[in-house]
């Protein structure tokens, strides 16, 4: 399962930054494409991308909105709001784990042999902080005289974007670099810590810091693809929190297994030798639950 998941993870990388016909002239893509948002954190000023991010756009609703309403408009961003919505609610935080390009990067970065530091649990309130007050509060309240406010998260602290888009541009585009001032290596500090924290610590960015991760990960309870855990067949060897890349502690009750830090990768579910973690299917026509996989695996275990 890791194996295949790691496939997907590039793959998923791949199609998000696929746009291959890049020149100086032009480094950006704003065609038809850029309405579409794609599932994970990916910056929509990326030479190689053709989609949007949905954080980015999600910010823009928001720097707008005043301006939009000032001139009779009711830009809601509907459609961004919408398709963060369908996926939320159909998987949860499972775009974290299996589709989101700087999650593979944290991935790979862990990989690196280099003694480990465990995450300091309470670091997770930065989630909360970036989501609602760089995402919603000021894009929409600090505006300039015209209405309209800035993409905050993406413009001071989002290491994705200096990565996939600032140092690509100033690489394709000369011109640029004499722009290039404290904010950009600012930036890059930023960009710069977290690679290192992702080589001693598993996913720092997403569990301190990534407001799409924590807005996707409120839905985990709620998502029609959900995770169980049966305390009555663990068999208390930890196992699920040595391999869990966010620190959820669901075995000994200090998280909830399906936490809005879960980015659903499965590690517990193929790695628990009690098959205590199950994967639960919400019917929503009959709003009943159906525990497919963890009626397949129990009984597997009955035929051995």
């Amino acid at each position: 399962m890791e194996r295949f998941r790691h496939i997907v993870q590039i793959v998923s990388a791949l199609l998000a930054n696929c746009r291959l016909w890049i020149t100086p002239s032009s480094p950006i893509y704003k065609g038809p494409l850029k309405h579409i948002c794609f599932p994970g954190l990916n910056c929509y000023s990326c030479p190689a991308a053709p989609w949007a991010c949905p954080l980015g756009a999600l910010q823009n609703v928001f720097a707008s909105l005043k301006a939009s309403l000032a001139a009779g408009k009711m830009n809601l961003g509907l459609y961004v709001i919408g398709s963060l919505g369908m996926v939320a609610s159909l998987v949860g935080r499972m775009p974290c784990g299996w589709f989101c390009p700087f999650g593979l990067i944290q991935d790979l970065l862990f990989k690196i042999r280099l003694p480990k530091i465990e995450f300091w649990r309470p670091l997770s309130i930065g989630r909360y902080i970036s989501l609602f007050l760089l995402v919603f509060v000021l894009p929409l309240w600090f505006v300039d005289s015209f209405g309209f406010g800035q993409t905050w998260f993406c413009k001071y602290l989002c290491p994705a974007g200096t990565l996939e888009a600032g140092i690509p541009l100033l690489i394709m585009s000369p011109e640029l670099r004499t722009a290039v001032g404290a904010l950009f290596f600012g930036k890059l500090g930023i960009l710069s810590l977290f690679v290192i924290w992702s080589m001693v610590t598993t996913r720092p960015f997403c569990r301190a810091v990534c407001p799409l991760g924590l807005l996707f990960g409120m839905f985990n309870k709620v998502s029609w693809l959900r995770l169980r855990f049966n305390q009555g067949t663990c068999v208390d060897c930890h196992a699920c929190e040595l391999v869990c890349p966010t620190g959820v502690l669901f075995a000994t009750g200090k998280d909830d297994i399906n936490s809005t830090k879960c980015i659903r990768c499965l590690r517990c579910y193929v790695l628990c030798p009690g098959g205590a973690v199950t994967i639960e299917f919400s019917s929503i026509m009959k709003g009943e639950n159906l525990d497919i996989e963890g009626c397949n695996r129990n009984q597997k275990q009955g035929e051995t």
